[in-house]
């Protein structure tokens, strides 16, 4: 491949990963508060983990072109539903977080799956669980302007992939 190429591509998830940590932000998340439910994830398992290794492995994730373009379109749709632009019935699934709606977990899947199985287990049990960020964010979308259906997910997911990059690398 042409270097050119390279680097423009390069440069191209760079300036996508600052777009998904800015909405991120603007959504009420830091990437340091995902670190801490990897931490959580993690910390039984390395014993001398730390904050900054698990940020580390969460950037390491939000880097990644397929994570990417898995947030950006989660937060979209959030983002779109509050503003009344999905056409209904979407828009009441969306607002309301309906249990069986399952495309919110999906579309996080999508970003566990790069990871393993490990990603898969880890994803399950926050999003059962619901800790530290992801309880805040579900809580804030019960509010009747406010959509967190694809963001809590996605969170979720970062976290437990940024978990199993974890395991990988020190197990």
């Amino acid at each position: 491949m042409d270097e050119t190429i390279l680097e423009e591509t390069r440069l191209d998830d760079t300036k996508k990963y600052d777009t998904v940590v800015k909405m991120l932000h603007e959504r009420g998340v830091t990437l340091s508060e995902i670190a801490e439910l990897t931490f959580d994830l993690q910390k039984e398992y390395v014993s001398d983990l730390t904050q900054e290794i698990c940020l580390e492995h969460v950037e390491r994730v939000v880097m990644k072109r397929e994570v990417q373009n898995a947030i950006l379109t989660g937060l979209e749709l959030d983002i779109l539903a509050e503003k009344n632009l999905i056409s209904e019935p979407l828009r009441s699934i969306l607002m309301d977080d309906w249990g069986l709606y399952g495309i919110d977990e999906v579309l996080a899947l999508a970003i566990v799956n790069v990871y393993g199985s490990i990603g898969f287990t880890n994803f399950g049990y926050v999003d059962k669980l619901k800790p530290g960020i992801i309880k805040k964010i579900d809580e804030a979308g019960k509010a009747k302007d406010k959509c967190n259906t694809f963001l809590d997910d996605l969170v979720g997911a970062i976290a437990a992939a940024a978990a199993s990059s974890i395991a990988h690398r020190y197990a």
